[in-house]
């Protein structure tokens, strides 16, 4: 019994869920048009959001019940996300200031890469050419240990559990609703 199936035919892809374009952190698929670093900091300054808006105190209410608290989560996040960013930087700014040993070790690292694609010679070891690429390179991974030895593990899940901690405080207690207009409800929506 031979049964033949036709499966030709045209197929269209499925529009994404933000059609607008650029970046966000609510739609990954964006990340595979890879963005040159300037376009997402455009971006993600576009999306900030104002400073007296994500600071008002008058916003800041308690939440009745976990599902009205996880569907305020997910819609804080999105709105927010920029602003959640910013707050994440200024804290690792804040660690990397106060650790003057993790600061000199990262502007050696730096200066030296700089200084050595500056040069752009080549260097011959064990019988090897080494051009400045690969020589920035084995400075980087020189440094990750002296990092780790000036405590930058422990920094790094510091800022992570701070950021986590300050943003699930204010994304749980602010209360979106407030200040959600007709055409920010798009942009949820499509979030969500």
């Amino acid at each position: 019994m031979d049964v033949k199936v036709d499966v030709s035919g045209d197929m269209e892809a499925p529009a994404p869920a933000n059609s607008k374009g650029g970046f966000s952190f609510t739609n990954m698929s964006n990340l595979s048009s890879t963005l040159a670093p300037l376009e997402i900091l455009k971006q993600i300054r576009v999306q900030l959001r104002p400073w007296s808006e994500f600071l008002n105190t008058q916003n800041f209410k308690t939440i009745a019940s976990f599902q009205r608290l996880t569907g305020r989560l997910i819609r804080n996040l999105a709105y927010f996300q920029s602003n959640y960013l910013c707050v994440f930087i200024v804290l690792m700014l804040y660690c990397l200031i106060t650790s003057p040993l993790i600061l000199i070790v990262l502007c050696g690292a730096f200066y030296i890469t700089y200084r050595i694609k500056k040069a752009d010679t080549t260097v011959q070891v064990f019988g090897r050419q080494i051009n400045s690429y690969q020589q920035g390179i084995i400075v980087n991974i020189a440094a990750a240990p002296v990092l780790y030895i000036a405590g930058a593990g422990a920094i790094i899940f510091w800022v992570i559990g701070a950021s986590c901690f300050v943003i699930s405080l204010h994304a749980a207690f602010y209360n979106i609703d407030a200040i959600v207009t007709e055409d920010t409800e798009g942009f949820l929506s499509e979030v969500v």
